[in-house]
């Protein structure tokens, strides 16, 4: 418009809004209103021609009511004291301008500080060079040991998988996310700002800036697993509050838990996926020149708010009620109904391994909380001391009040990183125990070691006993049985007392097997009673069949004491015939199915026993 000449009020008008008169620091003259007016009406009809509207920030309602030319005298005065007074002489704020260094091409749809086309500056707009060394260094090790320590649970899963059942298999799922956290972080420190940054063009004036949005693969894919584990870990722990919680408070069991297995997978792995697709759709990926990596919410406040904060404490909240609702009704377990000193003491400890992992899960998190809200609140404090050190250098205008300045502390960023990933550490916590050694050492000596313990967690919310001590009168005498749970959940009471006693030595599993007969004897006598209190005849008969080989002159001694001496010789001759044959035949099948089932070479010292006792029978 200066070139085609359609003012001669054009040129001072650009000149005096463009160029204003500067009477001193942080104090100018805008044009007049009148100026405006005329140079607006003079050049509208060919601006109109062209296409081209009037550019919003040279409306002319913005500038003081007086009709002089310009510069005016006042202007021109050296030292005045009458610009406060005079309607001639406005302060003005015209915020933030783009540096031609950091302009982007406009199909990107980059924005920095509410400005379109525009990038932050790389390396870190904030920090030294010397501290974004120190920082990217300290990120590496501590992903080294993140990715050790939540790859080594994974792998103790793998060696083992029927241990880690419902509930606590969301803490494998929940480790296995934060080790893909611990890669990414490991990858960004070993690509440092590659990926992380757009690279320079000293020909158009272009310096590095900051990647964003989705045109970078790399950054995006690094964006995409960074994002997705790290929503996907927070929701496995909130499933396995949920897992304890029911396993606690309803007493559901681990196969009923298990059948929800499908729902728990379909939220953990769906929310996260859809929260990264919207993302991606929206345009919000950006690179982390501290750390090398991309993510998002490193400069736009509104997604740092509403894709990390609001679902990181929506998921601390409903874990913590669930949390401490389970560890209530545990604890009332364990208050008021009289359980053994066995159990007492696993029930306590299993309740301090939950509060235990909690702590170290929860005080990260919430760490990594209070620096993103922190960060929420002084980042416009941080961008305007970064634009008022940095505006002379860039030629773009300064702030024209700056009540605080502030540079962020590269201590604080540390402590985010720190706790993004220390928080996948406390996995380990969980799996570490003797049998965790044991099975490692086994694994390396190439013998598999068959283990028909239960996990400890399990066992308790599980015991026979202590599921029945929930339900039972208070004044009822407690029935104790053995224990015949296996880690796969499949043996019978009667397997797994076999198992044991050939597990044994002799000698202990002669003494063993005595009293296993006498505890199965009194326990299945004492569930087969007739109204009038007297055993029935088919109730010997069921106590017959679970009965070990070799119990035959027990059964006889109690067939005595009912009342089965009042039978003739020759007919009780005749049944212990007949007792003796059933019972040799029940033996022999168990033993049979025993030795099918358990898998040893040839030299497995139970193979002997199992032999050795279907040759006696």
């Amino acid at each position: 418009m200066v070139n085609l000449e359609c003012s001669t009020e054009i040129r001072p008008f650009l000149c005096s809004l463009y160029a204003p008169v500067c009477t001193e620091y942080g104090r100018v003259t805008l044009p007049c209103r009148r100026l405006c007016q005329r140079a607006k009406s003079d050049c509208y009809k060919l601006m109109d021609m062209f296409g081209v509207s009037w550019p919003e920030e040279m409306e002319c309602s913005r500038f003081p009511q007086c009709d002089e030319s310009y510069p005016r005298a006042i202007d021109l005065l050296p030292n005045t004291d009458s610009t406060e007074e005079s309607p001639s002489s406005v302060q003005r704020d015209y915020g933030f301008w783009c540096p031609r260094e950091l302009k982007i091409n406009p199909e990107l749809g980059y924005s920095f500080m509410g400005v379109h086309d525009c990038s932050p500056p790389c390396p870190n707009m904030y920090f030294r060079k010397d501290e974004l060394i120190f920082a990217r260094y300290f990120i590496g090790v501590i992903s080294i040991v993140c990715l050790s320590a939540t790859l080594f649970t994974f792998l103790t899963f793998l060696i083992d998988v029927g241990r880690f059942r419902y509930p606590e298999r969301p803490i494998i799922f929940y480790a296995v996310c934060y080790m893909m956290v611990s890669l990414v972080f490991f990858l960004g420190f070993l690509l440092e700002d590659r990926v992380s940054c757009n690279s320079a063009s000293p020909g158009r004036f272009r310096a590095s800036t900051i990647t964003q949005g989705s045109h970078n693969k790399a950054c995006t894919l690094l964006f995409m697993t960074l994002y997705f584990f790290t929503m996907a870990g927070s929701i496995w722990w909130v499933i396995l509050t949920i897992t304890w919680f029911l396993a606690a408070v309803p007493k559901w069991g681990s196969e009923a838990i298990e059948k929800k297995a499908l729902l728990f997978h379909a939220v953990a792995w769906g929310v996260p996926g859809a929260l990264t697709i919207t993302l991606m759709a929206m345009n919000k990926i950006e690179g982390d020149s501290v750390s090398g990596v991309c993510f998002v919410g490193l400069y736009d406040l509104m997604a740092l708010c509403w894709f990390l904060l609001v679902p990181l404490a929506l998921d601390v909240v409903v874990g913590v009620v669930l949390l401490l609702a389970g560890i209530a009704a545990l604890n009332r377990v364990r208050m008021e109904i009289p359980l053994e000193k066995e159990n007492q003491d696993k029930l306590v400890k299993f309740m301090i391994r939950i509060g235990v992992f909690s702590v170290l899960y929860l005080v990260p998190l919430l760490t990594v909380i209070g620096c993103y809200l922190y960060e929420q609140s002084y980042r416009s404090v941080w961008e305007t001391t970064w634009v008022q050190e940095h505006c002379r250098e860039y030629h773009i205008p300064c702030p024209l009040k700056v009540e605080q300045t502030s540079r962020p502390d590269i201590t604080l960023f540390l402590i985010k990183y720190l706790m993004m990933l220390v928080v996948g550490i406390p996995s380990v916590f969980w799996v570490g125990s003797k049998k965790t050694c044991f099975e490692w050492a086994s694994f390396f000596s190439g013998h598999r070691r068959k283990d028909s313990t239960v996990h400890e967690s399990r066992q308790v919310l599980q015991e026979p006993d202590f599921t029945q001590l929930l339900l039972r009168d208070p004044n009822t005498p407690v029935v104790r049985k053995s224990r015949g749970t296996s880690t796969q959940g499949t043996s019978t009471h009667a397997s797994s007392t076999h198992l044991a006693m050939l597990d044994e030595p002799p000698s202990a599993s002669t003494s063993r097997a005595g009293s296993m007969r006498s505890k199965a004897s009194s326990y299945h006598s004492s569930l087969h009673r007739s109204r009038d209190g007297r055993h029935t005849a088919c109730s010997f008969h069921g106590v017959e069949e679970r009965l070990p080989h070799g119990s035959t002159l027990r059964l006889n001694d109690q067939l005595q004491h009912c009342g089965v001496d009042r039978l003739d010789s020759h007919s009780r001759h005749g049944s212990m015939k007949r007792l003796e044959s059933q019972s040799r035949h029940s033996s022999m099948r168990d033993l049979s199915i025993t030795a099918q089932a358990i898998q040893s070479g040839p030299g497995n010292g139970i193979h002997r026993v199992i032999e050795e006792d279907a040759t006696k029978a």
